[in-house]
């Protein structure tokens, strides 16, 4: 294939990973958090190349392990738990006690990163705060994620989830229909936006450190990255003293922009130019692109007849599609977006890729999500050079361990657990 298109599928393809550098290749992040919010902003990091450790309270762990949708476990592990938890080595330690504390401190002091997420002021009163850290590492770069900062009237006393996070930012007060009650945004937009922030910003702070030589502290709020992503909201309401107002599924700003019922499914149809305009008008056959026009053309027609009426007439038509359409997309597969992983330990299981395509040093996922304390051999003894009898002497007090035996923490059942082969190893342990 020649021209552009031959281009870019030769400069992303998934065959030449293996040739190719990873783009963190060399930083380590130490992660201390739970559920979505640090552990996300520490797996985009990990896509591309850095080196994770993550670190969870021995039996139990992270509590998004038993966050199961519906109840349900494939292999022992919530899938809830899987998307933002790969490529990383699992270790426990409970950082409550003080030889965990120092184990904590001495991983940190080889680390380039630090994410947690935990209430303002936690990792201070334990100990192990930006403060305390810095003092044994002064190149470290310390993402402390919360829900409302770490200073300001609500920074203390304060838990924040996504369903707050959208209601704190004015998310919640802009989703739904008109004359009905504001609605949540169906899935944990706050937790994953947030964490895309929060990794922004340790980029930007791993730069800076590069001509000053020194780390820094990142507070990232959790509603306020919602905030940012309210495009004219704030600036609509200090114009016209009102407040933006619900449109359920109608874009506002570019009419007839919406989702409409078609006679199998749905689909989203945009026009956003004349020319776009102009070409909707005339396959509606109307004076105008009302939306009431666009809902009764697509009524009667199938979501495959609109597109290929769409792309022939130069407007824009997408069929609305669930999670076994974008599963089997030949699109998504080829892309890497669908990622095909073979795990050592699970086997074939297909994760979410990394979205951003790099043509010289590509992300790739590894290895999925792992039992607490799966990596604890690897880390506490190459990294931190302890022997087999002073790991055991920690085990003993519960300062680390591994899972306890229930689905969520535990390896899939038959498995003896523990790393298993150097695909999922991590490599450097400088």
């Amino acid at each position: 294939m020649t021209g552009s298109r031959g281009f870019f599928e030769k400069a992303f393809s998934l065959d030449s990973l293996s040739s190719k550098p990873e783009a963190l290749g060399g930083v380590r992040v130490l992660e201390l958090a739970t559920r979505i919010f640090g552990p996300a902003t520490a797996d985009y990091l990990g896509e591309f190349g850095a080196e994770v450790i993550k670190v969870e309270l021995p039996g139990t762990g992270d509590l998004m392990r038993y966050v199961a949708p519906e109840g349900f476990y494939w292999q022992e592990v919530s899938p809830a738990f899987l998307p933002q938890n790969r490529n990383k080595l699992h270790v426990a330690i409970d950082v409550r006690l003080p030889e965990g504390r120092e184990l904590f401190t001495r991983i940190a002091e080889k680390s380039d990163v630090v994410v947690e997420n935990l209430r303002a002021g936690t990792m201070d009163r334990w100990g192990i705060g930006y403060r305390q850290l810095k003092e044994r590492n002064p190149g470290l770069v310390y993402a402390a994620n919360s829900g409302f900062g770490q200073w300001g009237p609500y920074a203390r006393g304060r838990a924040s989830y996504d369903a707050t996070a959208q209601a704190v930012s004015g998310m919640s007060s802009i989703t739904g229909f008109p004359g009905h009650p504001p609605v949540r945004v169906g899935l944990w937009i706050g937790d994953f936006t947030g964490s895309l922030c929060s990794a922004i910003a340790i980029l930007a702070a791993l730069l800076a450190r590069r001509r000053t030589g020194e780390g820094q502290l990142i507070d990232l709020a959790q509603g306020e990255a919602l905030i940012r992503a309210l495009d004219w909201t704030w600036l609509y309401t200090d114009i016209t003293g009102r407040d933006r107002e619900r449109a359920g599924n109608r874009d506002v700003t570019f009419p007839p922009s919406g989702i409409f019922r078609c006679a199998d499914g749905f689909i989203a149809v945009s026009a956003r130019d004349g020319e776009e305009i102009d070409a909707l008008v005339k396959t509606l056959g109307t004076p105008a692109a009302t939306p009431e026009a666009v809902a009764s053309f697509a009524a009667g027609r199938t979501c495959a007849e609109i597109v290929r009426i769409s792309e022939e007439a130069g407007f824009s038509a997408a069929p609305v599609q669930g999670g076994r359409d974008q599963y089997r997309n030949p699109h998504l597969r080829a892309r890497g977006t669908v990622w095909e992983l073979s795990d050592p330990l699970y086997g074939r299981i297909d994760e979410f890729g990394p979205v951003p395509k790099l043509s010289e040093c590509p992300g790739r996922i590894k290895w999925t999500a792992k039992p607490v304390g799966y990596h604890n051999e690897e880390v506490f003894g190459n990294l931190l050079g302890l022997s087999g009898e002073e790991r055991e002497a920690l085990e003993k007090k519960n300062v680390i361990g591994k899972w306890k035996d229930v689905p969520g923490a535990r390896p899939p059942l038959g498995e003896a657990g523990g790393p298993s082969g150097g695909e999922e190893k991590g490599g450097a342990l400088r």
